[in-house]
């Protein structure tokens, strides 16, 4: 009863972030440039504003940007060239990509002429498109932070199974492993074998070696949640009354016990993803991650370190406060599942 009225909430929460998801997707397709081209006659350009009036020539429906020329004997200093407009286009031809490491395509959603530059999150040091990186680089950070929960999750759900419902030695050993994951902080021990590692790896096996690192050593309090709804499931009458009746091991917990487990899954999937993202945010900060030139969110704000940046530049915090918002969407989706493990 108290459940239904949070279902539309649910709905509309995993619509945002499946829509967050997508675009990082198909960044290729919605970013302008590609990330890694850099443009040294506008480091640090602030974001590009979009016009619709013209005091010359009166209303577009089209947007349309000017051209930014540095003021001279200054860094970081824009204006607009106002003599000459520059329209920006619909499904372009530019920059080669490919959508999920399979499909290759060089349409653009929007772009603009040369040698007009399209910042919308203005640009990094190195001239580089702030928005083209962000999206790319939420690649990286997001799908970390997904599939290091997954890989938690897989792992905690069956060992924390196999102890609640065989008990005995099973339980003993895996429990006891537990413990001494739980004991040791798993973000220290994520710095730790990062740092025992190659600090210059291939940003292929950074990525996979941070998912791992990262979904290994979180497996433990799934584990304990799912053992204790499991130890309660099993002894149940309905699970009792199956048992006698000779239904096997592999169908108590496939119809009984393994159902009920589901809502504190969703709900330490919903708190782990976020966990797990900052942990790789946090690498790529200090260099332990993925490195340049392939983005991370960690890797932009880690330009922040500088004190002229974080003083003079706003749009360099945009990563972070998107981490913020898909923090907050997460943390919001976790309270809906969780009110429904509740009332189940």
């Amino acid at each position: 009863m108290n459940a239904t009225p949070r279902m539309p909430r649910g709905r509309v929460l995993l619509g945002l972030l499946g829509l967050v998801y997508l675009s990082t997707i198909v960044a290729g397709f919605i970013a302008p440039v590609d990330p890694a081209t850099q443009n040294r006659d506008f480091p640090f350009a602030p974001p590009t504003r979009l016009h619709f009036v013209d005091a010359e020539r009166g209303v577009y429906l089209r947007p349309f940007v000017y051209r930014l020329t540095p003021d001279a004997g200054t860094f970081g200093e824009y204006a607009e060239d106002r003599s000459r407009i520059y329209p920006v286009r619909f499904l372009v031809r530019g920059a080669p990509y490919r959508v999920i490491g399979l499909f290759a395509s060089d349409l653009h959603l929007f772009g603009t002429d040369s040698p007009s530059g399209l910042f919308l999150m203005g640009s990094d040091s190195f001239g580089r498109d702030q928005f083209s990186r962000f999206l790319h680089g939420g690649q990286i950070s997001l799908f970390a932070g997904l599939l290091g929960a997954a890989l938690s999750l897989g792992v905690g759900v069956v060992l924390g199974g196999l102890a609640g419902f065989y008990g005995t030695w099973i339980d003993q050993a895996i429990m006891r492993t537990a413990e001494i994951f739980l004991a040791v902080p798993w973000f220290y021990l994520l710095f730790a074998v990062r740092m025992a590692l190659p600090l210059e790896m291939p940003p292929a096996q950074a990525f996979l070696m941070v998912l791992a690192v990262i979904g290994l050593a979180g497996w433990s309090r799934p584990a304990l949640l799912v053992r204790g709804v499991v130890l309660s499931a099993k002894q149940r009458d309905y699970v009792v009354a199956a048992r006698g009746l000779g239904a096997t091991d592999a169908h108590l917990l496939r119809r009984h016990v393994l159902p009920q487990v589901m809502g504190i899954a969703l709900t330490q999937a919903a708190l782990l993803a976020p966990q797990y993202t900052l942990a790789e945010v946090t690498l790529s900060f200090f260099g332990l991650g993925v490195s340049e030139p392939v983005p991370s969110w960690g890797n932009m704000l880690a330009t922040l370190q500088r004190y002229d940046v974080l003083s003079s530049y706003w749009w360099m915090f945009v990563p972070g406060i998107a981490l913020i918002l898909v923090f907050l969407l997460y943390y919001s989706l976790a309270d809906v599942f969780h009110q429904r493990a509740a009332a189940f």
